[in-house]
Formats: C-alpha cells, structure tokens, sequence
C-alpha cells in the first residue's frame, strides 16, 4: 500500500466513524422514526411513487385517505395512505416533518410514547377531518362541499400530533414558544388555505397539546410556566410576535389568494386598505409593544377591536343577505378578525405587562418619579449607602425626597401601602427625621408606611419613633482583605476553581451592556431558562434581573468556555461608601446554564471575590435571600414565626432557604435585616403589599397556590 491510499484511508476514516455513529443513533435511538422512513422510502421506490405521481396512479384510491374512501369501505386506507406523499415534491416536506418533529417527540418522550402518539394523531386528523366534512358537505357551505371528495396521503397529522406533544418535555419559555407558533400555524393555515391537510393538522394538534404531558409520560416537566402565569418579557414578546405574525399572514394572503373555509381571498381590494392599515400600524407600534409601552397596547387594542368590528359587520352582512356563499374577499377580513380577537385576548390577560412609559411621558410631566432617580444616584454616591442601596435607583420604584433636599426613601407602593427598599439613604444623623418625615408623607397621602431589608442602625432609629421590626433576612457578607482559599472549610471552592480550570472555563468581569449581541443573548437564554423553572412568574423588589444587569455601573460576572459559550452568570451592584468610592459589591443576579459544570456558581463567585480583592473592595455581599435567616435556638416572636411559614411554603417554589444554606461555603458573616413597621395592626396589610411587591403579575390562583403549597 502506498503513502497515497493510506492518507485516503485515514481522511475517509472520520466519515466512516460518522457514519457509524448517526447508524447508531439512528438505529438504537430512533428506531420507530428510523423504520418508519425506510418503509416509506421502499415503498415510494418500488411503485415509483417517488418520482411519479400516486395520484395519477390506477390504485390511487385504494390507499389514499379521506371521507370517499371511508364511505365506500375501505377502512385500511388511513394506514396504507401514511406511507406515501401525493405528488414528489411532497415527498420532500412529508419526510424532513416526519424526521424532524417524531425523530425530536422519538428523542424526548420514548420510543413507545413517540409511536403512540404519531399513530393516534394521524388516525384522529384523518377520522376527524372527514367526521368534519361528513357533517358539513350538505349543508350549503362551499368549502366542505367542495373538499369532501377530496383524498390525501401522507404522515404529516401524526408528526404534528408528535411535536405538539413533545412540547410537555422542553423547558421553559421554549415550550410556551412552541406551543404558541403550533397553534398559530394551524389556525392560520386553516382559516387562509383550509386544505384537508390543513383540517387534519388541527385535529391533529388540537388532540396532542391538552394531552402532551400525560402522553410524554414521566419524561414531561410538569413544573412550568402556564401562559398566564408568563413573566412581562415573555407577554411582551407573545404580543409583539403574534401582531407581526397576523400582519404578515394577512399581507401574504392579499398577495397569494387561496380559497379557504370562509372563502375565497381573491379580489379583495376593499380589504387591501384594510391591511395597510394594519401593517403600517403595526410597523409603528410592535417595538413599543416589546418595550412594554402603555401607549403601544392601548393602540393594539384599538387596533384589534377595529378588524374584529369589521369581521363582524362583513359576516352579519353576509348572514342578513342569505347569501349560500361568502363573497370573494370577505373572507380575508372575517378570517382575520378571528386571529385579531386572539391577539386582543393576549393583549388584555397581558395588560399589567405594558405599564413602562415613555421617557418623552417622563420628562414632560415632572413627576419625582421622572427625575427621582438622577436625584438618588447623586444622593447615593454622595453620602454612600447600605449593601442594598443601589437597588432604589431601578425603574418601578417612587422617591420621597426629605425637606433638606439630602436624604430620601426609595419606595413602592402596593394595596395602599409604601414599602420602602433599604436603609433611608444620606446622612446617619438624619436617619430618623426621615424616617418620620416619610411616614408624615404617607399619612396625608392615605399609605401605611413600612421600611423592608433595612440594617439594624436604621431599625433602631425607626425604633426611637415608636416603631416595631422584625428580622426578615440575613445579610451575608465576604471580608475580602486577606482572604485565601486555604485550609479545609475552603475545600469546596478550590475544587470549584480548580474543575473551572481543567474544563477549560475562564472568568471574565466585564460590563454586560458593552458585550457584543452573542453574549448578552445567551445571558438572557441562561435567565430565561432559570426563570422558567420557578412555579410563579419571576419576582422583583430586591430581586433584579438581566435588565437590571445591563446598567453600565453594574459588574457582571462571566463563566466562558473555549468555545464562547456562557456556562453561568453573576451580577454585582456597587456600594457606596461617602464621596462617591465603591468599596464593595452586592450580589444580585445567580444563575447558570443547565447542562453547565456543577460548581459553575461557586466558581463565578470564588473568582469576583479575589477579582474584587485585586481592585481594593473591602467586601462582598452575597445578599440576604428574603424570607431566610440561619436557625436559632430562641423561640422567635409570633410574628417571626408567621414569615418563617411564609418563607417554608415558598421554599418548593423559589428555594430561598436553600440558596441562603449555599452561601454558607463562603463562611461569611450574618448581618440582620429588618421589617420596620408602625404597629400590628398594618401588618395584614403589609403581608399583601409584600406579596405584591415580590409578585406583580401573580393571580389570586396562584397566590391560593403558595398559600396551600405546605400541605402538598
């Protein structure tokens, strides 16, 4: 053998190995997908249906499915039609969905559970579209009259049916996502095209996806987010996404007529003002959407409310005339004010997600909220704060700025009740008039006061007015000066650094809102994946996100790998010492990839430490985690004991007294913080607005939920 054939053996030899490892896959992974491909392909190849017509073939309706086949007897038809596509060119989308969507159901749920489900899901589409047009093909409706003598073949129902089922194993906000664009391409393409493939795809999906978690069985995540339980970003999101969808599908349609169920699109001229209308609105309004305008959803649903009054006149009309049949180019208006009436229902279970206004709103109308926050960060570097003080310059919060113009509370108010955020920031000796000067401030404007997660100099000032506290949380704090990974309480992190190294994963701090678009969209990813795990939609208050992550003052911390992909993320907010000097850092955001190294968070941690050491922090905090405090042997107050249940029946939920047992590693020091209140009797109240606080999109269900979590 010369140099030659052994160099050409050992460049084949990587695509042989390939090769053998798709064969397997294929084989011991999917082999319901696997053999049902080859079946279909054999079959094709030996009547030549691959690259002839089946529908010009004699036997044509002998396999083929539909309502004449059932009629005349020929019951087998929905088993033999599976196998084939119509036409060659069918060939091609039957066989990549059936790869894609029962190889993916194959993947996740089984081999079994896939068969099952594909084999249902075909039998129920093909049944259920000629049930569909036995009932109607008498009726006087063009549509299924016209489609009844139709057949079709093809696998398409069942790895529809596969997909949608499937969905019940992804994670969340990917299986919301999915689910939405399965329903939307069902409706869409049956209310425009309305083919009889068109009919029983929706058959098909509409059986899979309220079933989707009993059929991928113990393989289904069944702790998710439901759709109304979606945080703000992903309602903005399904918002802005399902306007551009109904403006594209009724564009597409105006220019490529089809002849659907409510009729033909042709000759819609009087619609296509209609749908210019529509698109140049949406064009100016889905950014606002995404950004959670109040403005942009009052003008959706405007513009929702404007298709829907329109399909309803054309449609009354239709009916008032008795006309059999729909005019051509009514149905593109009455078809899309059912979608519009969708995308109004959206709009109006996603209302509290669209409270953001304009800067241009801000500026104009003067409010402190306009320029409170300008004033707090300048307060705040200036006279310094507490470790949680840079939380009171993020959006949502009002500011009470005292008469001296020095020191001010940072507040939200929820249920009639001012919560204030931390320690009243400016100077100590003024502390307590601000206090008093706050709670005067509420009294004439009807709120109870209450003071949350402040230090206990600042609940002992509050104290001098006659007030009550109640510790809430544990401030866990790092002494960076001399501190070195050794000895044996430090084992842990050093093997988190040292598996960080051998894995190839760098540290990087970095400012997140200067990072190029690939980082912060898998910051984001990480986040989102994290957020969609919790049985409650993501909570704020003292709990940021990537959002607050992005302002420039913040520090991000970065787990990379060789490859650039984000393995886990930490965020640190700045505090403030007087003049304006950092002199340590607050941890905020947590969180970290699922298929991420294990120690992925301590690693983040362990490396901002000795990263904020170099540049001469004096301390780190990895914040308290509400709701959490270490053990004591004391019996605590009655009213200690009552959030102490609170926090036990969030723990399945959001795991604050495990994360508060993580920071342990770190051998930090405890520092108390402080519910500051003016007498028991606000407290009822303050439990709502503390719930509110944490939980602005949370419905009463889900607040039932938490309250009756400890009995499960």
């Amino acid at each position: 053998m010369d140099e030659t054939q052994v160099a050409e053996q050992q460049a084949a030899a990587p695509w042989g190995s390939r090769i053998r490892v798709v064969a397997a896959v294929l084989v011991h992974r999917l082999p319901f997908t696997t053999s049902v491909l080859l079946v279909m392909l054999a079959l094709g190849s030996a009547t030549g249906t691959l690259w002839n017509a089946l529908m010009e073939r004699d036997w044509f309706r002998s396999v083929a499915y539909g309502l004449p086949s059932l009629a005349e007897g020929r019951w087998w038809t929905p088993v033999t039609g599976s196998f084939f596509a119509l036409s060659p060119a069918f060939y091609v989308p039957v066989l990549i969905s059936f790869t894609l969507f029962v190889g993916f159901a194959e993947w996740r749920m089984g081999t079994r559970r896939a068969a099952l489900t594909s084999v249902l899901g075909q039998f129920v589409g093909v049944l259920g579209a000629a049930l569909t047009l036995f009932v109607f093909q008498d009726s006087g409706w063009p549509w299924a009259a016209e489609l009844a003598p139709s057949l079709d073949a093809g696998f398409s129902a069942g790895a529809l049916a596969c997909a949608a089922a499937a969905t019940a194993t992804m994670r969340p906000p990917w299986r919301l996502r999915v689910q939405a664009g399965l329903c939307v391409y069902v409706l869409v393409s049956f209310l425009f095209m309305g083919s009889l493939a068109d009919l029983e795809h929706l058959w098909a999906v509409a059986f899979a996806l309220p079933l989707g978690t009993r059929l991928a069985g113990p393989r289904a995540i069944r702790r998710t987010r439901s759709l109304a339980a979606a945080g703000r970003r992903e309602w903005r999101l399904l918002a802005a996404i399902g306007l551009t969808l109904i403006a594209t599908a009724e564009l597409v349609l105006l220019l490529f007529p089809a002849d659907g169920p409510l009729g033909s699109t042709r000759g819609a001229e009087g619609s296509a003002w209609g749908v210019a209308l529509d698109l140049v609105v949406v064009g100016l309004i889905v950014n606002g959407l995404r950004k959670g305008r109040r403005w942009a959803w009052w003008f959706a649903v405007a513009l929702a409310l404007l298709n829907i009054v329109a399909g309803v006149v054309v449609g009354s009309s239709v009916l008032v005339d008795d006309v059999l049949g729909v005019p051509e180019g009514i149905a593109l208006s009455v078809a899309a004010s059912v979608l519009w009436a969708a995308e109004l229902a959206v709009l109006v279970l996603a209302r509290r997600a669209f409270r953001a206004p304009s800067r241009r709103k801000l500026r104009r109308r003067g409010t402190p909220e306009a320029t409170g926050a300008d004033t707090a960060r300048e307060l705040l570097t200036r006279h310094g704060g507490s470790t949680l003080s840079w939380m009171t310059t993020w959006p949502n919060n009002s500011y009470f700025l005292a008469p001296d113009g020095h020191s001010f509370v940072a507040y939200q108010r929820h249920a009639g009740v001012a919560v204030a955020l931390g320690d009243p920031v400016g100077p100590p000796s003024s502390r307590a008039d601000t206090v008093r000067q706050f709670a005067a401030m509420c009294e004439r404007a009807g709120m109870v006061p209450c003071l949350f997660s402040i230090t206990t100099p600042a609940a002992s000032a509050a104290k001098k007015l006659g007030w009550q506290h109640v510790q809430v949380a544990e401030d866990t704090l790092v002494d960076l000066e001399g501190l070195e990974f050794k000895g044996k309480k430090w084992q842990d992190i050093r093997s988190a650094l040292n598996r960080g190294a051998k894995e190839g994963i760098s540290y990087r701090q970095v400012v997140l809102a200067e990072q190029p678009w690939a980082v912060r969209t898998q910051v984001r990813a990480i986040s989102d994946e994290w957020v969609g795990d919790k049985g409650l939609p993501e909570m704020g208050f003292t709990l940021g996100g990537v959002d607050e992550a992005l302002d420039p003052n913040v520090r991000v911390g970065l787990a990379v790998d060789g490859d650039g992909s984000v393995h886990g993320v930490t965020s640190w907010l700045p505090v403030h010492g007087p003049g304006g000097v950092v002199h340590g850092w607050t941890l905020d955001v947590m969180r970290r990839r699922q298929d991420a190294f294990k120690p992925v968070v301590e690693f983040l941690i362990a490396s901002s430490c000795l990263e904020f050491q170099a540049q001469g922090a004096q301390f780190v905090s990895l914040s308290g985690a509400p709701l959490a405090r270490s053990e004591s042997d004391a019996k605590p107050p009655a009213v200690e004991r009552l959030l102490d249940a609170l926090g036990a029946a969030m723990e399945p939920l959001y795991g604050f007294r495990s994360l508060h047992a993580f920071k342990t590693k770190f051998s930090p020091r405890y520092e108390p913080m402080h519910l500051a209140y003016r007498d028991e009797g606000d407290l009822p109240r303050i439990g709502i607005a503390l719930t509110r606080a944490y939980l602005p999109d949370a419905k009463t269900r889900e607040l039932v939920k938490l309250a009756t979590s400890r009995g499960h």
